[in-house]
């Protein structure tokens, strides 16, 4: 009969796991308020990940080239014109959550490869694309959808329907 062998010793214990750089969320609209599916999906993603939220505001300059040079880019977008005070009170309200919120705001003539680019800089690990859709219109939200699905590095998910 074979003797009885203990394992115990054998097993050796499990390595702690190593602590890795949490990756944002990206939360990016085009100079209008985020979607509310969009902010609750961003909201449910840093809460069951524990990863900061980065809210980009990605606005299109005019071709003002006088005003450019004149007033510089302050001058080139109004704040009312980028919806900013609707994004800065969706930022307020993520923070009162509890989750580490930072809000960018995007000047450029493409502001679809400005979001994109900025997204692989940050290396996101879900890139949540909401402008309203009421105030988009569905022509420009398709095609930048299909180019964020293209040319996006990461996770991807668009407002309304996911």
């Amino acid at each position: 009969m074979p003797a009885v062998r203990d394992r115990q010793a054998d097993i050796s214990l499990p390595e702690a796991p190593v602590a890795r750089a949490r990756r944002p969320v990206i939360l990016g609209t085009l100079a209008l308020r985020p979607d509310p599916t969009a902010e609750q999906m961003a909201i449910n993603s840093c809460l069951d990940s524990g990863s900061p939220l980065v809210i980009v505001n990605s606005v299109q300059l005019p071709p003002y080239p006088t005003t450019m040079m004149v007033g510089g880019l302050g001058a080139m977008v109004l704040p009312h014109e980028d919806d900013r005070e609707a994004v800065a009170q969706c930022a307020d309200r993520i923070a009162s959550l509890g989750i580490e919120v930072e809000t960018v705001g995007l000047f450029t003539p493409r502001p679809v490869r400005a979001l994109l680019d900025f997204a692989g800089r940050r290396s996101p690990g879900l890139l949540i694309f909401g402008p309203l859709l009421s105030e988009i219109g569905r022509l420009r939200m398709r095609l930048a959808e299909r180019r964020i699905r293209r040319d996006a590095t990461c996770l991807v998910w668009v407002a309304p329907d996911g």
